[in-house]
C-alpha cells in the first residue's frame, strides 16, 4: 500500500506541477477548464471497459462546445493516447494473472499485432494522401455510433449463450486485416472507429468478452498514437484541455478493467451497445439543442 501510495503521490504532484507551468495561478483559467478532470476520468473509463475508444465521450463534449472539428479530433485523440495506454498497460497486467483462462487468451497477442499494425497503415494512408473525411465529424461519428450500437444490440438479445472461441479461423484473419486497415481509417476521421469495431467482431464471433474488450483498447492505444504527431504539427490540440483530462484519463483508463471484470459478459455486451447507441442517438442532427 505505501508504494501504491508514493505512485499516486507523485503523479498527483507532477500534473499539478505541469499545470502550473503552463497555466501558473491563473484562477479563471484554472475554473474553466477543471470540468475536463471529471470528463477525463469518465470518458477512459467507458472507454477501456468496453472497447469503445475515449472519443465517444470526448467528441460529443467538445462539439457541445463549439469546438472545431480539427481541434475536437485532435484533442480527443490526444487524450485517448494517455487513456488508452493507462488502459492497455492495466489489461496487460490482469491478462498475465488470469492463469485460470490462458486458453481464452491465445488468440489475444495475434490479434493485437495484426489489426494494430493495420490499422496504423490505415490512419497514414488517410493523413499521408490528405483523404477528407466523407462528411461532417458531426454526422459521421453518429451515423458510426447508430450503426455499431444497433448491430451488436441485435447480435446480443438474438444470442443468449454460445461457447467461448479460443482459436482464429482464416476467416477471422481476414475479417480482422480488414477491420484494422479500414478501421484505422475510420479512426483518422472520427478519433474511433477500429477499437469498436473490433470488439463488436470479436464478440459477436464468441470470444471471451474481457479478451475482447482488452484486444480492443490495446489496438485502440497504437491507433491514436499513430495519429498523435499529424495533429500536433497541425497545432489543432487544445493543450489546456488535454492539461486537465489526459492525467484523468490515466486514472479511468488504469481503474476501467475492474468495471468491466466485475461486469458478466452478457452486460458488458449489453451495456456496450447501448452506450455507443446513446451517443449515436444525442449526437444525431436530428436532436435539437446539439
Amino acid at each position: 500500500m505505501p508504494k501504491s501510495f508514493s505512485k499516486i503521490l507523485v503523479f498527483v504532484v507532477s500534473w499539478l506541477a505541469i499545470i502550473y507551468v503552463l497555466i501558473g495561478a491563473n484562477v479563471d483559467k484554472i475554473l474553466q477548464f477543471s470540468p475536463f478532470v471529471g470528463m477525463g476520468i469518465v470518458g477512459a473509463i467507458f472507454a477501456n471497459s468496453t472497447g469503445a475508444g475515449g472519443g465517444v465521450v470526448f467528441i460529443p463534449a467538445f462539439q457541445w462546445l463549439a469546438f472545431t472539428e480539427q481541434q475536437s479530433l485532435a484533442t480527443s485523440i490526444a487524450i485517448q493516447c494517455m487513456g488508452m495506454t493507462a488502459g492497455s498497460l492495466s489489461w496487460l497486467a490482469f491478462a498475465k494473472k488470469d492463469t485460470s483462462n490462458l486458453e481464452h487468451w491465445q488468440p489475444f497477442v495475434i490479434i493485437v499485432f495484426l489489426c494494430g499494425a493495420l490499422s496504423v497503415a490505415g490512419i497514414n494512408f488517410v493523413h499521408g494522401m490528405g483523404i477528407d473525411s466523407p462528411g461532417s465529424l458531426k454526422q459521421n461519428f453518429s451515423f458510426f455510433s447508430l450503426g455499431l450500437g444497433s448491430l451488436l444490440l441485435v447480435s446480443v438479445l438474438r444470442v443468449n449463450s454460445q461457447s467461448i472461441k479460443t482459436k482464429l479461423t482464416p476467416t477471422d484473419f481476414v475479417v480482422v486485416s480488414l477491420i484494422g486497415i479500414f478501421g484505422g481509417m475510420i479512426t483518422a476521421w472520427l478519433s474511433v472507429g477500429v477499437g469498436e469495431i473490433l470488439a463488436l467482431y470479436l464478440l459477436i464471433r464468441g470470444f471471451s468478452a474481457t479478451v475482447s474488450v482488452a484486444a480492443a483498447v490495446c489496438v485502440s492505444a497504437i491507433s491514436v498514437w499513430s495519429a498523435i504527431s499529424y495533429h500536433v504539427l497541425a497545432n489543432n490540440v487544445v493543450w489546456e484541455v488535454l492539461v486537465f483530462a489526459g492525467p484523468a484519463a490515466v486514472i479511468g483508463g488504469t481503474v476501467a478493467r475492474y468495471i468491466a471484470i466485475w461486469m458478466p459478459a452478457r452486460a458488458l455486451k449489453i451495456f456496450f451497445a447501448c452506450w455507443v447507441l446513446f451517443m449515436g442517438l444525442i449526437t444525431s442532427p436530428l436532436i435539437s439543442g446539439f
